[in-house]
């Protein structure tokens, strides 16, 4: 258990995950937090994440930065995705390693999983079958960060956890219309037709200042904003969405999943997964001083003869629930206060027709999620209203 003082450095601290992690933590009263920005340390620069390390020394660090995109840009930027989320957790995980890191978590995606995995996924889906072509590179990266995690585990005795959380949305979400995921782009939509209708131009072009699309800001004439906004579906008291609305999606609450990955932090250790009582450095290449020895693992070659072979360690995060993009549309109209009409175009693609995920092994661990879907989307929708000053 890190005490309350233990310094733990949050990686992505300004993202939606990474914020929520950092305000559970001080709700829990640990308040020796370390959060850096892009700005302040590029985590692809070995050199820089090296000296940072040095001069921190941290107790504990949470993995929450990556490089990340819808589909659009997983198809245009493939060496990026693979490239700069490789660089980050390869820099992050040795630096945690070498300076004694006590405990660290690695946030990856459901995307791990195969195009084609039973349902729902189980964590030892894993590599046993192609994944989906469009994020393949993401994912690759990520299954490496999972196992990077699994094999320091393995061959040097640390307390490394990866966890795998399904589809995210919450407070600090993505609204931008070119590049967010499907409930805050949903949600922008609905209400954007909702204020065409009730010609509340001065919300719109507020929306469009913090917000613009395409470059196109509220300072730009009526005519042209409602050009760009027809291009993304958006029209008087009417919004056409992409595909059928029958495919199925489990949400998860950012704030659940904060609080998830806090859990697993503070009260879950490789020992608990594996399920092996007395596992410790020990076992696995400690020299007699207790230091770490990085250059064996005690004739071990990262094995355990007695529990055979050890893989899919980490653990899949969700609610275990999932609703269709129909029913969620539903919802956002709910919320919205939304009287117009919500159309589906079928001649665009679906995507995946499901993606959920198992979460009895979380569930088995101590922690199941608090907030219900109903309950996330009104939530949800008040914090937009919020940041665009809409109270």
């Amino acid at each position: 258990m890190l005490e309350k003082n233990s310094k733990i450095y949050v990686a992505g601290h300004r993202g939606l995950v990474g914020s929520a992690i950092w305000n559970n933590l001080k709700a829990r009263g640990y308040h020796n937090l370390v959060g850096r920005t892009h700005s302040e340390l590029d985590l692809t620069d070995q050199v820089a994440v090296r000296r940072f390390f040095d001069e921190e020394r941290p107790d504990a660090v949470v993995l929450a930065a990556a490089f990340v995109g819808g589909i659009m840009a997983n198809s245009l930027y493939r060496a990026d995705f693979i490239m700069q989320n490789m660089k980050m957790q390869c820099n992050v995980i040795s630096e945690a390693y070498a300076n004694g890191v006590k405990k660290l978590l690695f946030l990856g995606s459901t995307c791990i999983y195969p195009k084609n995995a039973p349902q729902p996924m189980k964590e030892d889906a894993l590599l046993t079958s192609p994944l989906e072509y469009t994020n393949e590179e993401y994912a690759i990266a990520k299954i490496a960060g999972l196992k990077m995690c699994e094999s320091y585990n393995l061959q040097y005795g640390t307390n490394y956890i990866a966890v795998m959380p399904t589809n995210l949305y919450g407070p600090n979400d993505n609204f931008h219309l070119e590049n967010s995921h499907v409930m805050p782009a949903m949600m922008r939509k609905v209400y954007l037709a909702k204020l065409i209708h009730d010609g509340n131009w001065e919300a719109i072009r507020r929306d469009l200042d913090i917000r613009p699309v395409e470059g196109i800001d509220g300072a730009a004439v009526e005519a042209d904003i409602l050009t760009i906004l027809e291009k993304y579906g958006i029209y008087n008291n009417k919004v056409v969405l992409w595909g059928t609305g029958t495919p199925l999606r489990e949400f998860l609450w950012s704030e659940d999943m904060a609080d998830a990955s806090v859990h697993v932090l503070l009260n879950v250790n490789f020992s608990d997964i594996i399920g092996i009582e007395k596992y410790s450095s020990v076992h696995f290449g400690a020299n007699t001083d207790g230091a770490v020895d990085r250059n064996h693992s005690s004739g071990r070659g990262g094995a355990i003869p007695a529990l055979g072979e050890i893989r899919n360690c980490h653990i899949n995060v969700g609610t275990g629930k999932e609703l269709t993009i129909r029913q969620l549309s539903e919802l956002i109209v709910k919320a919205v206060g939304f009287t117009g009409t919500v159309e589906f175009d079928s001649s665009k693609p679906d995507g995946t027709m499901r993606k959920l995920i198992d979460v009895s092994k979380l569930h088995s661990l101590g922690w199941t999620h608090k907030v219900e879907i109903e309950d996330g989307v009104q939530r949800l929708f008040d914090w937009y209203k919020e940041s665009l000053g809409n109270n």
